[in-house]
Parts: C-alpha cells; structure tokens; sequence
C-alpha cells in the first residue's frame, strides 16, 4: 500500500509515523519548505490533559493521557515530564478555586511548596494547583526530530509541493490543517498569538499557568533562557503578524506573573491559525475516497498521537477488507454521514 498524506504539521507527522511503523509505504508533502510550516510551529508543547479539562470536553483528557508517553518512545529525551504549575493573583483566588472545581489530578501547594517547586516565584503567590502528571517538550525540537526519524524510516518528503499528483497513490489522506478550512464549512479558524522572551532573571522548570483576569496566560520554558508566552484565542482564520493589542497584553500578565519579564528581550513574535471544529474535538473523515484528519483546535501535540492511532487503525481494517463504519470515541455530535467524530462536548 501507498499512502500519500498531505500536511507535514504535527497531525501529518505524527500519522505518517503510525503508518510507517506498519509496513506501509507513505510520501508526505507540504505546501511549505519544511516540516511544521502551520500552527504546530507557534505550539506552546504542553502534553496538559488535566488542565485543557477546565474547558476542554472529556475526551481530550482521555485521549490526552497517553501523549507524554507516545513522544517519550518515539522520541526519547524531548519529554519533560516535571507537571504544571497554575497560579493567580491573590485578589483573584476565586478563579483558582473554580479552575479546580473544573479538573482533576492536582495537588494544592502552600507558599513555601510554591517557592520549593519554583524559586523564582518565591513570595509571589499564596497558593497554586501543581498538575504532577503532566509534561512538555519543545514543539520545533520535536518537529525537527520526528521529520528526521521518519526520513531514516523510508518516509518520503516533498516540500513546497501543494499540488502534487495523487496518482499512483491507494490513499490519501488530508492533515492540511487550517489550509482545509475553506474546504470544509464545519471548519473555523482560531487564531493563536505568541512571543519568546529572553531573560536570565527568571528560571522556570515546567510550564506555569497565570488566571489573568484579561487574558490567562501560560510560560512555557526552553532552552537559552528563553520563554514561549501565550497564547491568545481569537475567532479569525488571519494569519498575520501579531497585533499591538495582543503583544501588550501578553506582555502585561507576563509582567504580572513575575517582574523581571518586563526588563526581558523580545526575540520573537508570532501567530497561527489552528482549525476547529464547533465543538473544538478532532475529525477524521471519509469523503471522495480521501481520509481527512483535522480540527486539533489547541491540542494538536496532545491529541495527535491517539489520533493518528484511531485513524491508522481504521486505514489498515480498510485494508484487510474489514468493514470501516464509524469510528467514534464518545457518542457524537455534528457527525455527517461520512464522518467520524472524536468526543462529545460535555
């Protein structure tokens, strides 16, 4: 069998993986000139299953829960498993109560557990959730290596290639992304701001959660002293460069997080558009004999290994001639005929 897969983001990768590890033969094009060329690029990378189930249905934190350990195998040593941290500003506790009420798989720190866990917020914060079980990796890192491991697996990349031909291909299947969303009318565009900063004041070891009252705000740590801050949620498929508005406010919580971001460096700024779906769950789809694979929303390093699972699992029953029907985790919602609906809001 061979498979083309249309999308060298973080959903096209991680298919082409499951599919490449059974034997089957796939080429993976992409309109960009590398892989991650979309909104798996400005990624935040945080495998956050109990934390997304603040306002997340069910079956991300389901299907979620196996994301750390599937990059850990695939790629070991990019897997920083050291949990989240969520805090808030002492006049703003009750949000910390209600993101609790929300979700599971937390501890209540005190003030000086907060400042054991991290130094660099000593005094700062009375009280903090720390998610133990959760973990990071750095999404461009990530990236880089699986597209290098799947080269040396025999899979075949063709970038700056949005046209090529499906000939001579059994299947094909569509992981474009936000690139589909003028192609399929369920699908939004949601776009996604965020920035680097650079600082050697401030020392982070896993990612910290702020319930800002404008704009809450994660900081991912990375390496060099950097942090990837963000990210703003905006209905709009416009892929443009960041707008003042929302480089000031993810400025000002980060400020509010910790003092010492407010003297940091700029090194970067972007944005991307991630596709979704209403009820912000994942797809894949049968439609003219093409397998689509979309609306990751915000979860796409967290969500794309289960569901490159499901999706390869149902291409290989296709191909021992077993009957395809409906692949569904939860009972749907909005399923059309020819789809299959990953969750269900809840």
């Amino acid at each position: 069998m061979r498979v083309l897969i249309r999308g060298a983001g973080v959903a096209g990768l991680t298919l082409a993986h499951e599919l490449a590890s059974s034997s089957i033969n796939v080429v993976v094009t992409e309109k960009a000139n590398r892989a991650g060329g979309g909104a798996s690029w400005f990624a935040g990378g945080m495998l956050a299953p109990w934390c997304e189930r603040e306002n997340a249905p069910g079956a991300v934190l389901q299907l979620g829960q196996t994301a750390a350990d599937w990059w850990d195998a695939v790629l070991p040593g990019h897997v920083k498993r050291k949990g989240t941290l969520v805090v808030a500003p002492p006049r703003d506790t009750a949000d910390l109560v209600r993101f609790a009420s929300r979700t599971s798989g937390f501890d209540w720190l005190k003030a000086e557990e907060i400042d054991a866990l991290e130094p660099s917020l000593a005094g700062r914060f009375g009280k903090a959730l720390y998610f133990a079980h959760e973990a990071h990796l750095d999404p461009r890192r990530a990236i880089n290596a699986l597209h290098e491991k799947l080269v040396g697996m025999g899979v075949c990349f063709r970038f700056d290639a949005p046209d090529f031909p499906e000939k001579g291909f059994d299947r094909v299947i569509d992981c474009t992304g936000a690139r589909a969303i003028g192609n399929d009318p369920r699908l939004r565009g949601v776009r996604g701001e965020m920035l680097v900063l650079e600082t050697l004041d401030v020392q982070f070891s896993r990612p910290v959660r702020l319930l800002h009252p404008r704009i809450p705000l994660y900081i991912v740590p990375r390496t060099n002293n950097r942090f990837m801050v963000g990210a703003t949620m905006i209905e709009s498929d416009d892929s443009g460069p960041v707008s003042a508005r929302s480089l000031m406010e993810l400025l000002n919580a980060a400020y509010a997080l910790h003092p010492a971001f407010g003297e940091a460096r700029v090194i970067e700024t972007g944005s991307g558009v991630r596709p979704a779906y209403p009820d912000n769950l994942p797809a894949f789809s049968e439609q003219d004999g093409m397998l689509r694979v979309n609306g990751f929303y915000r979860h796409g390093f967290l969500l794309a290994p289960a569901i490159a699972r499901m999706a390869a699992e149902r291409l290989l029953s296709s191909r021992a001639g077993k009957s395809e029907g409906h692949t569904t985790f939860a009972p749907p919602v909005h399923r059309q005929p020819d789809s299959s609906y990953i969750g269900a809001s809840q």
